[in-house]
């Protein structure tokens, strides 16, 4: 069986926004073709691989490490730049019917935004929280939720848990004070938005065991079904441009 080609994957990113590739040969092998890719990025830890499996404790919260949904987001809108991909290998993918990674499109969720929901996306900045710098300084980047880079490209910066709870891994039953929240009672109704529009029109993927999973950060909106089957896991990456 030939290997995938890089190429090939740029062209379905391009095209689509994701790409799904089918069986590369193992993990190192899909390590290899992401690094074709772009560069690995360290993570929320400092490692550039997380593990997305279940750990006890998490239960309460909406994260990476828990078997509860979370809602639409880009990952790390904080850090500048942002990851322009992101990419799962599945170790075991979850038996249960739940765990899939859900996407939508930026060009989608565009034509379904009023033109009052879209000026809030591009007209208003926030303040979004990023990794801490040499010193242990909080760092932040603000800046529309939307905006062009100086070559006419769209980047998307989102976070409907930070919208509606003022905290990217937010408790499931978080009750922020409207006037915490980084865009106040607005923002929210913005998430609420967004969340409705991806839940109606997202792509559902259930990444196969051996497979890959990659997809445009800085253009798609990204989410994950609950789900119950422990032994579900993933590792997930982050891609310079």
């Amino acid at each position: 069986m030939s290997q995938p080609c890089a190429d090939s994957v740029r062209a379905d990113l391009d095209a689509d926004g994701y790409a799904v590739v089918n069986r590369p040969g193992g993990q190192r092998q899909a390590v290899e073709l992401m690094q074709e890719i772009g560069r690995f990025v360290p993570q929320y830890t400092g490692a550039v691989e997380h593990e997305v499996v279940y750990r006890p404790g998490n239960d309460g919260r909406a994260y990476s490490q828990s078997r509860n949904a979370i809602r639409c987001h880009t990952e790390a809108p904080g850090w500048d730049p942002s990851p322009r991909h992101l990419a799962l290998y599945c170790h075991r993918q979850a038996r249960c019917g739940g765990g899939h990674t859900d996407l939508l499109d930026l060009k989608v969720l565009e034509k379904l935004l009023s033109l009052a929901e879209h000026a809030l996306l591009t007209g208003s900045r926030i303040a979004f929280p990023g990794p801490p710098d040499d010193a242990g300084r909080s760092t932040t980047v603000t800046v529309p939720m939307l905006y062009q880079e100086e070559d006419g490209r769209p980047v998307l910066r989102f976070s409907y848990n930070l919208l509606t709870a003022a905290d990217y891994d937010a408790s499931l039953d978080a009750r922020a004070d409207p006037e915490r929240l980084p865009l106040g009672r607005a923002g929210a109704e913005l998430a609420y938005r967004a969340s409705e529009l991806f839940d109606q029109y997202r792509t559902q993927v259930l990444v196969p065991d051996g497979h890959l999973l990659i997809w445009d950060n800085q253009r798609m909106l990204h989410a994950r079904s609950a789900y119950t089957d422990e032994r579900r896991h993933l590792t997930r990456y982050w891609i310079a441009g």
